[in-house]
């Protein structure tokens, strides 16, 4: 058996443990399970948790991930005191995953996936909190369909601008996890998952990422690059709340790119967490759920 056969049967291994994990973590599951259809009709899986008369967020995970890279906000004592939604972006989770490229091209529907999800989930004023290609879902939002709907905006280590010097090595995995080649793509993809913290995660926590990052296809991640990002001009004429938070660690998205943001949206605000890598909400959730709470509650009025 060739080296690369081992590898793909070694990780399909520890895949088949970490579905186990997402199985087990979704016993422990949201109070409410929507189905939303968006406008271009593709079927996303929302899901509710915490506090239903709460302050309502919204939170939108990145590239190749999951509702459950949220489970540190939605499983704290966030729950309490707010209203949580998140999702399965098209191409991820449990949501549709059509294999044409203009279902992952195209801005509008991106932003009228957000903008379907808070109609169906019946959000009044959520803060859109969303983490690496989760702020540029945000973006496209706020292109097509302004900021009228939205009480305020968490970027969490997300990309504002396409600025290769912005960018950093942990990038180079990305095209070898759009490949078709089965060995090629879990190699890649364990490798982009260790570049998205700065210390190693725990066994059982990374062998659950690795099972939901698997569930994105191939192609799909394909489709989602090459996008452009024309958002300049939209985030200087922002005008709700808006906090921007970055690891200092970020092998994916540099640091410069959060501090591109702040300087760019008017009267952001900038939490920079030092030795923290791309996943600041999982790497230090008891700083980013405190910080979060904070904001949330400045942006709701309270």
């Amino acid at each position: 058996m060739t080296r690369r056969a081992l590898l793909a049967l070694g990780v399909t291994v520890v895949v088949t443990g970490g579905l186990l994990a997402v199985a087990q973590a979704e016993t422990q599951g949201p109070t409410r399970s929507v189905a939303v259809t968006t406008p271009d009709g593709v079927r996303i899986s929302a899901q509710e948790w915490g506090n239903s008369q709460g302050p309502e967020i919204l939170l939108i995970h990145g590239f190749s991930q999951s509702h459950l890279s949220w489970l540190r906000q939605v499983r704290s004592d966030l729950a309490r005191e707010f209203r949580m939604v998140t999702y399965d972006a098209r191409g991820h989770g449990y949501s549709d995953k059509p294999a044409a490229p203009e279902y992952y091209k195209d801005a509008r529907r991106w932003a009228d996936e957000v903008q379907a999800v808070i109609d169906q989930v019946g959000l009044r004023k959520p803060v859109l909190v969303g983490w690496s290609y989760g702020g540029r879902i945000i973006n496209d939002y706020l292109l097509n369909h302004g900021s009228g709907r939205i009480a305020g905006i968490n970027f969490v280590a997300a990309t504002a601008k396409s600025d290769p010097a912005l960018f950093g090595p942990g990038l180079r995995f990305l095209r070898p996890m759009s490949q078709g080649d089965l060995a090629t793509n879990i190699e890649a993809t364990v490798g982009f998952l260790k570049a998205c913290t700065a210390k190693p995660l725990p066994r059982e926590e990374f062998e659950m990422m690795l099972a939901f990052n698997m569930l994105t296809p191939p192609v799909v991640r394909g489709h989602m690059g090459g996008r452009p990002a024309p958002y300049e001009e939209m985030l200087k004429s922002l005008r709700v709340p808006v906090l921007v938070t970055h690891g200092t660690e970020d092998q994916l998205v540099l640091v410069g790119m959060g501090r591109y943001t702040a300087a760019t949206v008017p009267g952001a605000k900038l939490s920079v967490y030092d030795g923290i890598g791309h996943a600041p909400f999982w790497e230090d959730a008891a700083r980013f759920n405190r910080e979060l709470a904070e904001f949330v509650r400045v942006a709701h009025g309270r």
